[in-house]
């Protein structure tokens, strides 16, 4: 076969004067052939000039049909069976020719001849260049990935032929839960079920796996997902369905499952009229719009045509970010980009004054365990003060629906960062019950769980560890947790605040938890690789338990106590929670605006016990530069 490759690396017009030069052979041996078949000899024809002209005027013919056809513009590496169609209509007006070329030169001519003629030259041009392709095809594979695809579909197939005109892999089999389809081919290739899996991965040396599995749902795709994670293969999947249509699929497109395949969670198509029905033709302000959940709003809210969006944020460069990114995506909008600090009443007052704020998404807090855990008072100020005086801005403002992202965490704290989510919780309830200021603004809480990809997500820390050959840090090997993309906890959060009556816990349905080190796991199994643990000392990625972090659960809650009611919603449900009145909570919050304005971890720590917010640390005081001072005193 290597002797073969002068020939494959020759210039393309050297190669069409091959097939030129090989055609008009065929076309010789073809037209004598045809007479030798029929006559049993042809001395008598031989030597006859007539015949020789027209067989020269037939080959001129022909070569002139196969260049109009495109025959010699076909590259051999991709011939399909429609080039032995042209051969096939080429030869069928060549076998024509012959007729009235005999019939000029008056030459005799059996009826059966123009016929057999036709039929060796297709055999041998169609035959000759399929089986060069074939030939190509047997040295281009060979060095290539061995590769399974999931999936005999429209999807599969496309993806078959994507596949096998890379110089990347090969495809060995196809694998399909349809038993109809089992042992069934396409373009040569099997279709197996997925018992022979295993097999099949071992006989290939199979290192990917590639799923075409566009219209599945996320259970079934999980399901198969599972399965594949047993196995030391990469699993790759196509990028969606709209590229299958459009054909526009290319290899190098293929990238991994994406991580909400493992949690099998099916989203639930939105209520449109939620999702307009604060946002569509008003103001719209999301504080914390530069973090993860804040610029998902926003990304969501600029497609149900607010007439403003004002971005309030910390961070210059997050603000700077996401008004670039909604910018190229939505032009035409009024995007308002502000910096300003939550816990600035009289900033936040003028900026929702200024554009006549009709909603506010309040996304702005610190929320990473144990950041908040090492800095108390700070924590306090943006969670407890910020999310307080927002609201009181709102109040003044004349804010219609103020909805506040809360967390799972709240749900009875074992750590600072919960129990000041908690405490803001508290806030709004007791503003909504308006004792001492009546108003209009309607205050709602939204609480779920952990979000795909945020920052702090376990996740992409996960993959970067596996990226760099391990280990994969988990903090207990029973910790478990709810997850949610981060578009979906968007749209439920929207959805949620516009069914807010005023003071209402909504908490998101975050389907069934996940074990994190299950998820690790399977990313390592996904990736191609295999879990090394004392019953496989030779594998590639070891998972290390450090033991949880200060403040940290086993496991998380969304709901205090037991009178849960149903919404329109599916996904949403409301929660009755204990309260306070807005005299207590000013009492309160005074207390702990002063504790945290002195730095007096102590009292702080103090009201949170007495405070109605089940907080049951797991620590003591954690408070960095409170622990270094206390040492230094002691």
């Amino acid at each position: 076969m290597l002797s073969l490759n002068p020939i494959w690396t020759m210039p393309r017009p050297a190669k069409r004067l091959v097939s030129v030069v090989v055609d008009i052979i065929f076309i010789f041996i073809a037209f004598w052939g045809a007479f030798y078949s029929r006559m049993g000899s042809i001395a008598k024809y031989w030597g006859d000039p007539d015949y020789w002209y027209v067989f020269a005027a037939v080959a001129l013919v022909t070569l002139v049909i196969f260049t109009n056809t495109g025959l010699y513009r076909a590259v051999l590496r991709y011939l399909s069976l429609q080039a032995v169609v042209t051969v096939a209509f080429g030869a069928a007006l060549s076998g024509l020719s012959i007729v009235l070329f005999s019939y000029y030169f008056q030459i005799f001519l059996p009826r059966s001849v123009p016929v057999i003629y036709a039929t060796f030259l297709v055999s041998m041009c169609g035959g000759a260049r399929l089986l060069v392709r074939f030939l190509v095809a047997d040295l281009l594979v060979k060095g290539r990935i061995p590769v399974l695809i999931y999936g005999a579909g429209k999807a599969g197939r496309q993806l078959y032929n994507v596949v096998s005109q890379s110089d990347e892999y090969r495809v060995a089999a196809f694998i399909d839960d349809n038993r109809k389809m089992h042992k069934t081919t396409i373009q040569g290739v099997t279709v197996f079920r997925r018992k022979y899996l295993a097999r099949l991965i071992d006989k290939h040396k199979v290192e990917k796996v590639l799923l075409a599995m566009p219209s599945a749902t996320r259970s079934e795709r999980k399901s198969v997902i599972e399965v594949l994670s047993d196995y030391p293969v990469e699993v790759m999947t196509i990028p969606n369905l709209s590229d299958i249509v459009s054909g526009e699929l290319q290899i190098d497109q293929l990238k991994e499952v994406a991580i909400e395949d493992l949690l099998g969670r099916d989203q639930v198509a939105p209520n449109q009229s939620l999702l307009e029905k604060n946002i569509k033709s008003k103001a719209v302000m999301v504080t914390g719009a530069g973090g993860s959940i804040g610029s998902e709003l926003c990304r969501q809210i600029i497609k149900h045509q607010p007439t403003v969006l004002i971005l309030f944020e910390a961070s210059e460069y997050s603000l700077y970010r996401i008004d670039r990114e909604l910018r190229q995506i939505a032009p035409e909008l009024a995007l308002i980009p502000i910096l300003g600090n939550v816990q600035n009443q009289e900033r936040l007052q003028q900026t929702m004054q200024a554009y006549h704020v009709d909603t506010v998404y309040h996304a702005a807090a610190y929320k990473h365990v144990p950041m908040v855990e090492f800095n108390v008072a700070e924590g306090m100020k943006n969670n407890v003060l910020g999310t307080y005086r927002a609201a009181c801005a709102a109040i003044e403002a004349n804010v219609s629906s103020f909805v506040l992202i809360s967390t799972d965490k709240a749900v009875r704290p074992t750590n600072v960062m919960g129990t000041t989510k908690r405490l803001a919780e508290l806030g709004l309830q007791a503003l909504a019950k308006g004792y001492q200021v009546e108003h209009s603004t309607l205050f709602s809480m939204v609480r779920f769980g952990n979000v795909l990809g945020s920052s702090g997500s376990v996740i992409p820390l996960f993959k970067a560890q596996i990226a760099k050959g391990g280990p994969v840090t988990v903090t207990h090997k029973d910790i478990i947790r709810y997850f949610m993309t981060i578009p979906e906890a968007a749209q439920l959060v929207i959805q949620a605040g516009a069914m807010g009556k005023g003071g209402d816990v909504f908490v998101l349905d975050m389907g069934e938890p996940v074990r994190i080190a299950e998820l690790a796991k399977n990313l390592i199994h996904l990736s191609g690789l295999e879990v090394k643990d004392s019953n496989n000392p030779d594998g590639d990625i070891e998972i290390l338990y450090t033991g949880l972090r200060p403040g940290e659960k086993l496991f998380e809650e969304l709901l205090i106590g037991d009178n849960v009611s149903e919404t329109s919603h599916d996904r949403i449900m409301t929660a009755q929670e204990v309260s306070i009145d807005q005299l207590t909570y000013n009492e309160l919050l005074d207390d702990l605006q002063q504790a945290a304005q002195d730095y007096d971890q102590p009292r702080l720590r103090k009201l949170m016990l007495e405070a109605p917010t089940g907080f049951v640390p797991t620590d003591g005081i954690r408070d960095l530069v409170w622990l270094q001072s206390h040492e230094k005193n002691h």
